[in-house]
Parts: C-alpha cells; structure tokens; sequence
C-alpha cells in the first residue's frame, strides 16, 4: 500500500489526491489535510458571488468534501499540517477540533499550502467592516457585512482583485473609492495602459487615488471602519476590502528544510518534485515557476496554474512521467465592461533586464467598425529589436477585448516573432473582428519598428 499525504485540499491538492487515487485505487491511501470546512472552491469567484452574478458560495465549489471521500481519498478537513519531518517521512498534524496531534507516515508527500495574503502594518485592519477577499468565509463575512447599510466601499490595492471588488461594490450600487500606492491601477501593465483603466473606472463612477499609502483605518462611534487615511486624505468607508496581492504560504516548507527561492517560494523541479528531495512534491501557489521568456522563476499565484501542477505531481507519483513546462504571465480580467489582458514582459521590465526592444500601441475596434455594438480596444505589443520576437503584449478595451491576449501568450509560448503573428490566419467575421485583427494590427506597426 503506497502512502500519499496531501497538505492542502483545493486546487492543487485535490487535484494531485484524485489523479493517484484513480490511478492506483486500493493500492494507494490518499490522507488530504485542510485546515478549512471547503475543498476544491473556486476563489477568483468571490467577486462575482459578492456582485450577486452566480448563485451563492456553494456555486463555487467545484467538489465537496463528502465529493471526494465518496471517490475514495480520506479527506479530513479541520486538520491542520505543523511539521514535515522530511528525514523521517512523517507529517504531524493537528485535529483543531480536539487539539490532538496525529504523526502520518508518508512514501510521497505533496504540499499544496497555497499564498497567504499580504498584511502590511495598518493600524485598524483588524476592525469590523474590513475584510480580505480570499477564502469562501472572507466572501461570507462580506456579505453580511453589505447586509448592512453599506453605502461607501473603501478597496485597498487596485491590483486584479482589487478592480474585481470594484466591479463588484459598482453592480451593487455602492459608491467605490481604490487606493493604492502606485499611481495608475494595474501595475503588471504599462503605466501608459494602466491609465487607460483608470479613466474608465472614472467614467464608470469608480474613484481611483493613486500614489496614496494607506496610513490607517479609522473606526467610528460603534467601532466598526468609518474611514481610510492616506497621504492624499481620508476617504469615508463602511466597509474596507483589502486586495494587496498573496504571498507564497511556504513557511511549514521552509521550517523543514525545503529549498525556498528569491520570491519565497518552493523551488521544485520540472517534474514539481522538491528540489533535492525523492518523494516530496509541491505545486500551487505556495511555489515558483519559471518564466519561459527569460527563464526567471517567479511567484504566480492562479488556479490555471494550480490545477496543471496537480496533474503533474499526480501523473508522476504513480509512475508517469510528465513535466510543468513553465508560465509566461497570462492574465485576464474586467472591471465592469472594461477588459483588461496582458502577457509577457512590460517594456520598463525588459528592459531592467538588459533587452533592447521596441514598442507600439494602436486603437480599433472589437469588431468591424461599422457595427453599431463595435467598442474601442487599445493594444501594446513590446517585441525584441533585431529578432522580432514578441516579448509582451497589453489590452484594454470593451467587451471581446480581454481573451484576445490568448492569441499574444500562444505566439509568446512558442518564441514567435511580431511579422509571424501579423501573418497568422486568424478567424474573421464582421460580429467578431476587422479584417485585421487588433492584435495583428499591432504586431504588424511593431514589425516595422524592429
């Protein structure tokens, strides 16, 4: 009988747990530990739960816990993983409902401890009515808190989650104040595309004050959050969201003596096998992977990316052999109806990194111009001088603008160059695009440039 622990029960880990337990069936024991009440939940959803656009949280979860024991994994929620004895190949983990402490043998272990969220030092985070936006629980706490009287929404970060909230405080007809330190929303585009989105949110009634750190949350008369203090003012709030991006949740790993990289993840290989280490795997958010493009290793933390990992480590701990070829940033999202894409490096990005590249934005339109539904999409192509080849690519636009930076990763995926991109045979149709694609349209201004 081969003994597996899993340390973490969403994404990755349910993943990884249920590719073995398929495999080997009664050959292997399969313990999944989550400290949590949920399993396999879909957290880039809360927002659209809190926008009241799906049907509640159990809309969320993809496979219960009761799911997954009724496929054979010993799934045992309200456990809670404090130690890997990495030598001895042994988990100790805590029954929080008793205190007790279980020693799990283990012939292969996978950590799937995700990102925490990050905290910075604001006096006032703790008070009532702020609230952070990662688990099905922050999301229940949200919703009671709006049961409330809630006319003004304070969002601390204007990263993904961040404009998401917005979204979400805007459909529910609450005025919605962003703050952030930088001085233009979206800080993983261009400064000249994250203005695009901050003018849009202006127009959608969305404030956006930038270069503002927050110095605290104030209470009111009752205790709970009355306002947000930065350097640039106060801002009223009954409620706070706080959107400051996650962290590699990677301590259990590190108290054990696993290797961390420079962004604080686990370092694996390209199998998600532990670096150094036979038998311990890791994938998720709690990890790093590497940057194609450059071959960096960076911390990105999404569920893409999460699932992927738990098929890999799943696939090889019963004898498979398949590999996690990297990332190259894809990301997707939308505020209202802007949508925002991006893939690749940035242009002051690469060039930190000591790349000599050229750059082009163009304006059109989502579909044929003369549609009365078309709307304006902004695209920016980064691409390498002397090779052409395409390093990053920016969208912001309306409505059929977003998913068209798949398009970009692919090209970016396979090392394409700008001029291989303009001459791809994408799909035309009026309803769907020009004749020229926007996103060739650009490709096709920067392959003059290289």
């Amino acid at each position: 009988m081969l003994n597996v622990v899993v340390i973490g029960g969403d994404a990755c880990g349910a993943s990884a747990a249920s590719t073995v337990k398929r495999s080997l069936r009664d050959e292997a024991n399969v313990i999944v530990l989550e400290r949590q009440s949920w399993t396999s939940y879909a957290a880039c959803g809360i927002p659209y739960w809190i926008a009241g656009q799906t049907d509640g949280p159990d809309a969320l979860v993809a496979r219960s816990p009761e799911a997954h024991r009724a496929n054979g994994l010993d799934m045992r929620t309200g456990w809670e993983a404090t130690a890997i004895d990495p030598v001895a190949r042994t988990v100790t983990a805590r029954e929080l409902a008793s205190g007790t402490d279980h020693v799990l043998p283990f012939d292969h272990l996978v950590i799937a401890t995700g990102a925490s969220p990050v905290r910075p030092p604001i006096p006032g985070l703790d008070l009532p009515g702020v609230h952070g936006v990662q688990t099905l629980d922050d999301g229940s706490a949200i919703m009671e808190s709006l049961a409330d009287d809630v006319q003004r929404a304070v969002i601390i970060g204007a990263g993904y989650i961040g404009i998401e909230m917005a979204e979400a405080m805007c459909d529910r007809g609450v005025a919605t104040t962003v703050v952030d330190q930088a001085p233009q929303p979206m800080t993983t585009m261009d400064p000249d595309m994250g203005a695009l989105i901050s003018e849009a949110m202006g127009k959608m009634g969305i404030a956006y004050q930038g270069g503002s750190p927050v110095q605290a949350i104030e209470s009111g008369p009752d205790g709970r959050v009355a306002r947000v203090v930065t350097g640039e003012g106060s801002f009223d709030a009954d409620i706070v969201l706080i959107g400051l991006g996650v962290r590699p949740n990677a301590g259990l790993a590190q108290a054990a003596g696993l290797p961390l990289g420079d962004r604080g993840g686990i370092v694996t290989d390209d199998h998600m096998q532990v670096q150094g280490h036979d038998g311990i795997w890791a994938g998720g958010d709690c990890v790093e992977v590497v940057d194609r493009p450059t071959g960096r290793r960076l911390h990105v933390a999404l569920g893409t990316h999460a699932n992927k990992h738990g098929r890999v480590i799943g696939t090889n701990i019963t004898g498979g052999d398949l590999v996690f070829p990297g990332v190259v940033g894809t990301a997707v999202s939308k505020i209202c109806a802007l949508e925002v894409g991006r893939v690749g490096l940035r242009e002051a990005e690469a060039r930190d990194l000591g790349l000599d590249v050229v750059s082009g934005t163009i304006r059109a339109s989502t579909k044929a111009h003369y549609l009365r539904d078309a709307g304006p999409i902004h695209v920016k192509v980064i691409a390498e001088r002397g090779t052409g080849r395409l390093l990053g690519c920016q969208i912001v636009g309306q409505p059929g603008s977003g998913k068209r930076i798949d398009v970009a990763a692919t090209a970016i995926w396979n090392g394409m160059t700008v001029e291989d991109v303009t001459s791809l045979d994408l799909a035309y149709a009026p309803p769907f695009s020009p004749v020229w694609d926007p996103v060739q349209i650009a490709t096709r201004k920067v392959a003059g440039m290289v």
